[in-house]
């Protein structure tokens, strides 16, 4: 109980986030966000129709399909987050004189709070909504930063910024903004990193009770050493960046006399549990 009103805490904070990188840097200088974000900021910046209407519009077939995709619980947050981003934006007034007059320095201070809001909503176990849902699809079924396949499907709308507004000044400058947003939301969003641990214990049954309760392999190799030809047990575990520091506790607090080496994996092939 308390977790969930912790993350429901989280993703109303990321939401705020959001809501001003919008309505304090992007909106004033006629910026744009990306994704579906971005599709609604274009409505709204050559319609009447305003934009956080569009932006709750645009995201209802997606949240609908992500419920049958993703999963209750994610999907439940992400409505939480959409409404909630939806509200602020409707909330925070547009600034008519935009706080960084640069439109260059607005799209880089936008960008940050974009994706700081987006990343800790997936911290949080949720999203942002829009493309961010598209994301998480497909990085659920295919090993990808969602960062990266953020910034990839980003790319359609900037070209018709530039080509509906007729200035590329402002489309490449947005471009800025959706580049940094997607990078934060990787530096906070890191369950796509694989990290492998060689665990040298004496403790072997102790941790393996505590580290197979957890949703990932391990794989027990009996080693010796070198030179006190000591025979000893290897445990050796891949899990995400995400979940190392917990990993951690639980062998400090298991064998603090354990040696673990951490490295990071470049890719895994085979069965890898993603979710």
């Amino acid at each position: 109980m308390l977790k969930t009103i912790w993350n429901s805490l989280v993703i109303v904070i990321g939401a705020i986030l959001i809501a001003a990188g919008f309505n304090l840097f992007l909106v004033p200088h006629h910026l744009l966000s990306g994704g579906v974000s971005g599709l609604a900021m274009l409505t709204g910046y050559f319609t009447p129709l305003s934009i956080s209407v569009m932006y709750l519009v645009y995201n209802i077939p997606i949240l609908i399909a992500g419920l049958f995709l993703l999963g209750r619980r994610f999907i439940l947050l992400s409505i939480l987050s959409v409404a909630t981003v939806t509200w602020f934006i409707a909330l925070i007034p547009v600034r008519e004189i935009p706080l960084a007059t640069d439109s260059f320095l607005s799209a880089v201070v936008g960008g940050v709070l974009v994706g700081a809001g987006s990343g800790i909503s997936f911290r949080a176990g949720g999203s942002s909504g829009g493309f961010d849902i598209v994301g998480s699809i497909i990085t659920r079924y295919r090993d990808f930063p969602v960062g990266s396949v953020l910034v990839s499907m980003n790319a359609i709308v900037i070209l018709a910024m530039g080509y509906i507004e007729g200035d590329w000044n402002l489309a490449l400058a947005s471009m800025v903004s959706i580049y940094l947003s997607g990078k934060v939301v990787d530096l906070l969003h890191v369950s796509h990193i694989k990290i492998t641990l060689f665990i040298i214990t004496d403790k072997t049954e102790e941790l393996l009770s505590r580290l197979l309760k957890l949703p990932r392999g391990v794989t027990l190799i009996k080693t010796q050493g070198a030179f006190s030809h000591k025979e000893k047990d290897m445990l050796m575990t891949v899990t995400t960046r995400y979940e190392l520091t917990e990993l951690k506790s639980i062998i400090k607090s298991t064998d603090p006399a354990a040696f673990v080496n951490i490295v990071e994996t470049v890719g895994v092939m085979g069965s890898f549990r993603k979710k």
